[in-house]
């Protein structure tokens, strides 16, 4: 029989079958010792599933509840002791939510979801309409434990539907119980109406929906689902002519900003944004993307006939060491110029010398000044370090993520 720790000999690569054949005392010895790596004891955690060893449940719990113990290791073993309701009054305890170890106050609620702690169901709910993956993972799986133990129709009654998070819990279970979804397209909280238009599976259904006395705004989460099951744009340009070519109306963003916004941020924006963006996104007819090596040709040739000695160009991703988005950079004449992809358009921290700006105006640039960069997208929500909300024109054109 190999060791634990040639089966695992380095963080990330396991054998996870040849564990699974080691013995689970051992396997139970080695996950309760603190003293060995992190890694090589969650793997164990995951080779004891079903068969953990009666006489190391104290020493399992034991690790869990210690605070200084590795999150990783306490997470998997709340999974592999979810079944032990000795565990409850603990996670109960109002200390769990101020846990700070990451993804802990998650995993409590789950552990209390999978064992059937109804007054979990409200944070659950919370937890499963967060934009994060992990904490979306945690809170379906909470619930499921909620609607294993006590039913639908319990777990529903406990969350009412006062708050989104629980109007969106409801259409995902209508949903699974292949029921009518669409009343939701008209939900006051566009997270919860963007959550009924991709649920939405009958096509049918949708243009007969479309047809009826709808908010504007529900015919274009319809609309954006339409497009999505069919994929014919024909047929939702029509619609959107039949709305009136809804949309976002802007203060100050003229067509030559909002097209390159449009097609870049729109048909990916975040849950909250106004549907309007994502059907426009659909039906305009998209600028012809930029040549960008084109535009670096031209920028610095407008540079150097400027006298501002231009160094060549540099990607963000190229310049911060990781990540990408939407410019280059050239440095000139004690100047860091930005130059976007998404059109011809650059700016700069600090204005250039009119000749610089009369070079690159001549070369077909638009100087993005601060008045024009510090307009707001209004209700097109872009994710950015974490954040989801509306951004300025100078952050959507010269956009940077790691």
């Amino acid at each position: 029989m190999r060791s634990i720790e040639a089966l695992v000999p380095k963080a990330g690569f396991e054998d996870a079958a040849g564990l699974r054949e080691v013995d689970a005392g051992e396997l139970a010895r080695y996950a309760v010792d603190p003293r060995q790596p992190w890694w090589r004891r969650r793997s164990c955690v995951s080779a004891l599933t079903g068969r953990v060893p009666e006489a190391y449940v104290p020493g399992l719990i034991a690790r869990v509840q210690d605070p200084s113990d590795t999150a990783e290791v306490r997470r998997a073993l709340l999974g592999l002791l979810s079944d032990r309701a000795e565990l409850l009054p603990w996670l109960r305890h109002a200390d769990r939510a101020a846990d700070p170890a990451y993804g802990m106050a998650a995993a409590f609620l789950k552990a209390r979801g999978l064992l059937g702690d109804l007054s979990a169901a409200r944070e659950l709910a919370t937890l499963a309409a967060s934009p994060w993956r992990n904490a979306r993972d945690a809170g379906d799986a909470g619930l499921d434990g909620l609607l294993d133990r006590h039913g639908v129709d319990v777990v529903l009654a406990e969350l009412g539907e006062d708050r989104p998070e629980d109007r969106e819990f409801r259409v995902r279970t209508r949903y699974r119980a292949d029921e009518d979804v669409l009343y939701a397209l008209a939900d006051p909280d566009r997270r919860v109406a963007h959550v009924a238009h991709t649920l939405a599976t009958d096509a049918d259904r949708l243009r007969a929906w479309l047809d009826g006395p709808r908010p504007t705004e529900a015919k274009v989460w319809a609309a954006c689902a339409l497009h999505r099951l069919t994929e014919d744009r024909a047929e939702v340009r029509a619609v959107y002519e039949r709305l009136g070519r809804p949309r976002v109306e802007v203060e100050g963003l003229d067509e030559e900003l909002r097209g390159p916004i449009v097609q870049e941020y729109a048909p990916g924006c975040e849950r909250p944004s106004d549907p309007r963006w994502r059907l426009e996104a659909l039906c305009a007819e998209p600028p012809p993307r930029p040549d960008v090596d084109d535009l670096l040709r031209r920028a610095t040739a407008a540079l150097t006939a400027a006298g501002l000695e231009p160094k060549p160009p540099v990607s963000c991703g190229e310049e911060h060491q990781q990540g990408d988005g939407t410019y280059h950079v050239i440095e000139a004449g004690g100047h860091r110029l930005l130059i976007s992809t998404l059109g011809p358009f650059a700016t700069a921290g600090e204005r250039l010398p009119e000749s610089a700006m009369r070079a690159l105006a001549s070369a077909g640039l638009r100087w993005i000044d601060n008045a024009t960069g510090a307009i707001r997208v209004t209700d097109l929500c872009v994710y950015s370090f974490g954040a989801r909300n509306p951004l300025t024109v100078e952050a959507l054109l010269f956009a940077w993520q790691d």
